[in-house]
């Protein structure tokens, strides 16, 4: 699989990059950001993947989510995937959060979307594959996290997928697809109407059927304006406290949805997720 180079900078000892190559999954280009710090020759160093939110590419992060210094400073790799396929002949819808710019990280059975929104296969096989191949990672250390649509993401694919991720955190994540109007029209639209299918797409669903995480940190607003309709925090909690989910979620007083709220605490997310690919 050929790999294109876009861009490279040097950053805290490190090189911040950003990729671009053909999907197999998607059936498009697909672009992402990969942050490599300084290291000793030969080594292999844990990863940290990020799935970021409605709207977002790879770029809102690696431009606003100042992940590098503690990236830097605890040895890990950063890969910030984009949120959906993108180009002239992908399917795409007037609204914001759905189509381009909004993946949800399913692979989507309805037409005109299965054809090339097939975010979980390429989250989950074909840029792992990728990445495994072209950068020192450790794939026996691999931690997960985003935020909002990309917390979702997160939380959903790791439980999916517990023996692989190590670790897990989210910020202001959709807990439950299930339960809210941002979830109801997507997964609707890509994987149709029988809500039963959507269960493997809902974190609190997955809880309840009984997939577990060794630990869980998720950070949210209380001044975000989607927390009570979109995102509901509380379902995930209550449904971490009655399967015996080990869970620390933290109600941040006075943030808000954007990446001033994500940058104040990425820091103590890289260092949760550090302390937990290194022991």
């Amino acid at each position: 699989m050929t790999l294109e180079t876009v861009s490279t900078n040097k950053s805290f000892g490190g090189v911040q990059g950003v990729y671009r190559h053909r999907s197999a999954q998607t059936g498009t280009e697909m672009t992402f950001s990969v942050f490599v710090p300084g290291h000793a020759p030969g080594a292999r160093l844990p990863v940290l993947w990020y799935l970021s939110g409605l709207t977002c590419t790879h770029a809102n992060v690696t431009e606003k989510g100042e992940f590098r210094a503690a990236c830097a400073e605890h040895g890990v790799i950063f890969v910030a995937p984009d949120t959906s396929p993108r180009g002239d002949d992908v399917p795409d819808d007037e609204a914001y959060d759905f189509g381009k710019g909004a993946g949800f990280y399913v692979d989507a059975t309805q037409e005109p979307w299965a054809k090339n929104f097939r975010m979980r296969s390429y989250i989950e096989q074909e840029l792992a594959e990728l990445v495994a191949a072209n950068f020192p990672v450790d794939m026996d250390r691999q931690g997960i996290t985003g935020h909002s649509m990309g917390g979702h993401g997160a939380l959903t694919i790791g439980l999916r997928n517990a023996g692989r991720f190590r670790s897990v955190s989210a910020f202001s994540p959709i807990v439950s697809p299930l339960s809210c109007p941002w979830g109801d029209k997507a997964l609707t639209g890509y994987i149709g109407s029988d809500r039963a299918n959507w269960r493997e797409y809902d974190a609190c669903a997955l809880i309840e059927d009984g997939a577990r995480l060794p630990d869980l940190l998720v950070d949210q607003g209380t001044a975000d304006g989607f927390l009570e309709e979109q995102l509901r925090t509380d379902l995930l909690a209550q449904a971490c406290e009655k399967a015996g989910q080990p869970a620390t979620i933290r109600m941040q007083e006075g943030y808000d949805h954007s990446y001033y709220f994500i940058s104040t605490f990425m820091a103590e997310h890289v260092a949760w997720h550090a302390e937990r690919l290194k022991a």
